[in-house]
This record gives C-alpha cells, sequence and structure tokens, in this order.
C-alpha cells in the first residue's frame, strides 16, 4: 500500500524549510511590536504623570528669590520668577486651600530630601509643612505657605495680591508673599486685565 506524503512532509524532505522560517519571522516580528506597543504605553504613562499635577514640584536646588513689582513692592517668587503669595488663613501654618482651591492657587512643593535655599536678599527662613490632603511638603517662609496663581501668565504679575475668595465655604484673603514675610497693608484687588469672568469675592471664578 502505497501512502501518499503531505506538501508540508515532501517539502521538510527535501530539505525546505521556508514555512518554518516564514512562521519563525511572523512571530518574531509580532514579538517586537507587542514589545514597542508595551513601551509606548508605558512613555505614555510616565509622561502624563510627570506632567499632571498643578503644584510646582521642587527639585533639590531650589530657590527662592525676590523682585520688584510694579505697584505692590518687592514679593519672594519662586525659581521660574512667579510671583509668591500666602493667604491670611494659614498665617499659623494650618493649610486650608484643599480642593477646588487648589484649581487656581498652586502650592509650592519640595521633593523628600530637598534643600531650598533662599538669596542672599532673603533674610527670612526657609521651611516646609506637611500637606493634609495628599501628605506633600509645602515650602514655607517665615512658617507661612507659598503658592503661585493661575492668572499670573508671566514673572513680573501680582494679579493675585489682596484676592479675596471662598472655596467649600472657607474664605481667604491672598497677599503676596514680601522679604519680611509680612503681607502688605490694605489695599482693593483689581480685576485681572482679559479675565472679566473672574470673580474674587464667593470664589466665582
Amino acid at each position: 500500500m502505497t501512502s501518499k506524503s503531505s506538501p508540508a512532509a515532501q517539502d521538510m524532505r527535501s530539505g525546505d524549510t521556508r514555512p518554518a522560517v516564514r512562521g519563525s519571522l511572523i512571530a518574531g516580528l509580532a514579538a517586537v511590536a507587542t514589545a514597542g506597543l508595551i513601551a509606548a504605553c508605558s512613555s505614555g504613562s510616565s509622561s502624563a504623570a510627570a506632567g499632571g499635577g498643578s503644584t510646582q514640584q521642587a527639585a533639590a536646588g531650589l530657590t527662592i528669590s525676590s523682585r520688584p513689582v510694579s505697584g505692590v513692592g518687592t514679593v519672594l517668587t519662586s525659581q521660574s520668577g512667579r510671583t509668591l503669595y500666602t493667604p491670611e488663613q494659614e498665617a499659623n501654618g494650618s493649610i486650608k486651600c484643599t480642593g477646588s482651591c487648589l484649581g487656581f492657587w498652586f502650592p509650592v512643593t519640595m521633593a523628600q530630601g530637598a534643600t531650598p535655599h533662599a538669596a542672599s536678599s532673603l533674610a527670612g527662613k526657609l521651611g516646609s509643612v506637611k500637606r493634609p490632603d495628599n501628605g506633600d511638603l509645602q515650602l514655607t517662609y517665615q512658617g507661612d505657605p507659598l503658592y503661585t496663581f493661575r492668572l499670573d501668565s508671566a514673572p513680573g504679575q501680582a494679579h493675585g495680591n489682596n484676592f479675596t475668595d471662598s472655596f467649600g465655604g472657607q474664605a481667604f484673603i491672598w497677599h503676596v508673599a514680601t522679604v519680611s514675610g509680612a503681607a502688605p497693608a490694605g489695599g482693593q484687588p483689581a480685576n485681572p486685565s482679559g479675565n472679566s469672568g473672574y470673580s474674587y469675592q464667593g470664589g466665582g471664578y
């Protein structure tokens, strides 16, 4: 009885390994493509995590400086040159700006083990306080927690000085942070140019 071999078996006997090679090549390409997709997803997640968040994450070399601002005086500035603020309600170092408040006032935070530095023009003491909402270390000057303001779009602006607002039933009065650490007295808040919908009372942002 004569048996007929399949075409694949005949290819194997004749030394033709093209089907096997072709299969290995396809499998290899699929593995490479899968690995690339996983790497791309991983990279995307890392970027989102690094750029996501409204707080200013401080590096080990964070330096707080000062600069004169027209109509306000000499104010503390972040490493990027933005004006720094502190609310009267946190004068004792007790953090009250949480939740929706963080959509407009951005805590200046510092990484664990970071050492902030004050420019030579600043005689006050830099420190930190642990935030109750997420455990981040927020930078303080003379015990006052420091923030930047969403409506300051460039260094040298101080749209948040003397602003009054409210979030979650908690009212705030914000002042620029000064070299002496004391909030400037009085003054009426001015509506920032180009932000007519901004209401500084009652939290009507």
